[in-house]
């Protein structure tokens, strides 16, 4: 698909559709809207009449232009109230005027939004971003052609928003690194392996020139590594501990680090999940991994001033002769003791032994993610994240962050008497605690493995994949968090 911008007045634009965008109770027609309904000979006012089109944010609607006409079809797009206007409300738009021109069979479509605080860039990558994300179908594992293909959208233009195209680029290289998280997010884990994540970090580091660490398990053995090499020992695939770094040209202006939780498959261990549990979906396990890597890509072409160390411990928890029990008392690489009261409490295991190495870089501030609880989405829903963090100064980038990105989290609280729960009479402290507030228990467990650099910690189990189409997500892995993470980099 190419995507560009043009200085070209809608009144002027010629092509398969013309998406426009209108707010909330814009019944009445005005200036060139007003202009372009006469052109049409009374189309926007019959199209809005006959679908009591209210210009509600989400909505469209579509027909056809009379013969005669240098459009084919009109495409209206709701933006809700005039002064509730986002960037969100432009990328939710730019995926609904995709979407609509490729219901309707058209290669080319214009799109004429308002600006957002009359800031182009931002106008522009918004709404290239949500064109791009809605158009992306995976059908990697469709035998059908027909699926594979079906109909295209082969050019979109933007409408005033010429002279935008560093926008653009930009949009399109954040988008490249949430499809390459949709993609391996999306794959089964007989496809996306722990091998699978270090070739794919090892691609990125080759194609932008990144620099790599694997550390195989004999390496993490000698960093004392005893919590993650705990969850992969029953696994016949080989863990491998990612560490890819992007360094600036010149003197960084901060050093960040960013943790994946990487389990390429989760049974839950001898704590096995059960059937009816989403088991078939535990595929999804090492979805911040893959937001992870998606950050890498895109960070690696748009070549911020900052160094960013991209780092997951991916391994499987599998069930074996050699799985841990439960009762089993692990050593982490800070020497902390971990006895496991659950073997399906994984994920922070290996986010801990994470942790130490990330903080032992030097960096002036780490941020997990991970799809680490149930709990997390029990309380948030589907569509938020959950954000823990000792330091406000870190939150608040991260809040802002993400609602550029258009990606929700909410802050949670780090209540330390909850911990309580967590303490063993055999060793340091347990692996789980008490059902009750179980994702700030976890958040609590992952505190224990930073001393003193600034930290976060974002739960994202419940948005990392959605069912039903969702705006610029469609059925499937959505790629959640590499948007937030690439805008917090770029602060």
């Amino acid at each position: 698909m190419e995507l560009r911008v043009t200085n070209t007045p809608r009144l002027e634009w010629t092509g398969d559709a013309l998406a426009v965008g209108l707010f909330e109770d814009q019944v009445e027609l005005t200036d060139d809207l007003a202009a372009l309904d006469e052109k049409l000979s009374g189309t926007l006012k019959e199209l809005i009449t006959e679908t009591e089109f209210k210009g509600k944010e989400g909505s469209s609607a579509a027909t056809r232009v009379g013969g005669g006409s240098g459009i084919r079809k009109i495409i209206l797009v709701g933006l809700g109230k005039p002064d509730g206007l986002k960037l969100e409300t432009l990328r939710r738009a730019g995926a609904a005027s995709a979407k609509a021109a490729k219901k309707e069979k058209c290669k080319t479509l214009g799109i004429s939004l308002p600006l957002w605080n009359g800031d182009a860039a931002a106008t522009a990558q918004a709404i290239a971003e949500g064109v791009e994300l809605a158009l992306y179908q995976d059908t990697r594992f469709k035998s059908d052609p027909e699926e594979k293909q079906g109909p295209k959208v082969e050019q979109v233009e933007l409408l005033g928003l010429g002279g935008q195209e560093a926008a653009i680029t930009r949009a399109r290289q954040i988008c490249s690194g949430v499809i390459l998280a949709r993609e391996l997010v999306a794959a089964p884990a007989n496809i996306v392996t722990p091998v699978t994540l270090a070739e794919t970090a090892s691609a990125i580091a080759q194609e932008y020139g990144l620099e790599l660490e694997i550390l195989e398990r004999e390496d993490c053995e000698k960093l004392g590594m005893g919590a993650y090499l705990g969850v992969a020992q029953a696994s016949d695939l080989p863990p491998k501990f990612i560490h890819l770094t992007y360094k600036p040209e010149g003197t960084p202006r901060r050093k960040l680090a960013i943790i994946g939780k990487g389990l390429t498959f989760d049974s839950g261990g001898l704590n096995i999940k059960v059937s009816g549990s989403g088991i078939e979906m535990m595929k999804t396990d090492m979805g911040g991994a893959g937001a992870t890597l998606g950050a890498a890509k895109a960070i690696a072409q748009l070549k911020p001033d900052v160094e960013v160390h991209f780092i997951s411990a991916a391994t499987e928890n599998m069930i074996s002769g050699h799985a841990m029990h439960p009762g089993d008392i692990l050593t982490a690489s800070n020497g902390k003791t971990i006895e496991i009261n659950n073997t399906d409490a994984e994920g922070r295991l290996t986010l801990a032994d994470a942790l130490v190495f990330a903080e032992k870089l030097g960096v002036d501030a780490i941020v997990d993610l991970a799809t680490l609880t149930g709990a997390c989405v029990i309380a948030l829903g589907d569509n938020i994240a959950g954000l823990w963090s000792p330091s406000d100064e870190i939150a608040d980038q991260l809040l802002k962050a993400s609602e550029l990105a258009g990606e929700k989290l909410w802050r949670m609280p780090m209540e330390e008497t909850y911990f309580e729960g967590m303490k063993s009479v055999v060793a340091d402290m347990k692996n789980t605690g008490p059902r009750p507030g179980g994702a700030i228990t976890a958040a609590l467990f992952l505190k224990q493995f930073v001393k003193e650099t600034p930290w976060a910690h974002l739960d994202i189990a419940g948005p990392v994949w959605v069912d039903k189409e969702n705006g610029y997500n469609n059925p499937g892995a959505t790629g959640f968090g590499v948007r937030t993470l690439v805008s917090w980099v770029l602060s």
